[in-house]
């Protein structure tokens, strides 16, 4: 299945759940935030924050990927929904939204939804270089900025440790100039785990951003403890397995431990696994609609597993056939 395939059968399966719950539960949001369980969580619920290692500032722990669906023109009906989205995301309580140029029009559209929304100041923005060659990585940054409409990144990231030593020499050189506030690097493929994981021991780095959901947990054995002896922050990119987790969750009641956990939708179980993982700074799932925002972020706002809960989950997942 390629790539907006897989997106598209993600959101087609949490769409679904949204639909059916929100038969029974009825219009509830102007009291709260509504879980798509049907419980209200309150709107003034704090959303849970961690710190960067290298500063101490603090993110809240739920971001947003724009991987496939912010890639649509705004000509698409579908456009004014991607502005409802980020406004709902940092209206209560979200900072962090992850892009990249590789992504289509995304960064193009973030930049058209900030000034419709004037929210940038609001956002935590981080993109990635993802080319060859020096010349080509300068190019590439220039063109997000001018795209995306600020002056400044939050967090840029050497995509996919793509000719990282190059990349990497010219964020830093940003970082100096003031244009960059931290330095990362990216990977979404088991098989660049070896090379990521060599650069992580040998470079200073405040982020890497790496694939991580519950049905797919091989970050746990040597990247996340790596990168937490180190004093690295980590963004989970694929936190719902491109979509494998709605699509085996389908048309099944949440675990009755769920409420242990203040959960109410699936999404939230999915996100709350992976922060129950200490390594773990922000978990950056592709959201697309208002309701997913809110849901995602509501993940944030209750208990979060420890450790005996954490295995309680993973042997459930194991044994859901």
């Amino acid at each position: 299945m390629k790539g907006c395939e897989r997106m598209a059968a993600n959101a087609m399966s949490r769409a679904r759940f949204l639909r059916a719950c929100a038969a029974t539960a009825g219009v509830m949001a102007t009291a709260g935030l509504l879980g798509p369980a049907g419980r209200v969580l309150a709107a003034d619920r704090p959303v849970l924050r961690r710190p960067i290692p290298s500063s101490g500032e603090m993110l809240p722990v739920i971001g947003v990927g724009t991987a496939v669906t912010y890639e649509i023109e705004t000509s698409d009906a579908k456009f004014p929904q991607l502005v409802d989205s980020v406004r709902a995301f940092l209206d209560n309580g979200g900072s962090l939204i992850d892009t990249s140029p590789t992504y289509g029009r995304a960064e193009k559209n973030l930049g058209e939804i900030f000034r419709h929304t004037g929210q940038r100041k609001q956002a935590f923005l981080a993109t990635k270089i993802s080319t060859t060659g020096e010349q080509s990585g300068i190019d590439q940054v220039a063109a997000s900025l001018r795209d995306m409409g600020t002056d400044r990144l939050d967090l840029l990231q050497v995509h996919n440790i793509r000719d990282t030593d190059t990349h990497l020499r010219t964020i830093r050189r940003l970082k100096d100039e003031g244009k960059v506030r931290y330095v990362g690097i990216t990977t979404s493929f088991d098989n660049a785990y070896g090379e990521f994981e060599r650069i992580v021991q040998r470079e200073k780095l405040d982020f890497i951003q790496i694939d991580y959901a519950l049905d797919n947990r091989n970050a746990e054995e040597r990247i996340l403890p790596l990168a937490r002896e180190r004093g690295i922050a980590v963004l989970i990119n694929l936190p719902f397995g491109r979509g494998r987790l709605f699509s085996r969750a389908r048309g099944r009641p949440l675990p009755p431990f769920a409420d242990e956990l203040d959960c109410t939708s699936w999404a939230q179980f999915f996100l709350k696994f992976l922060l129950a993982n200490p390594a773990v700074t922000v978990v950056i799932p592709g959201t697309d609609r208002p309701e997913f925002a809110l849901d995602n972020l509501n993940a944030a706002r209750g208990r979060i597993p420890d450790a005996r809960m954490r295995e309680q989950m993973v042997r459930y997942w194991d044994q859901l056939s």
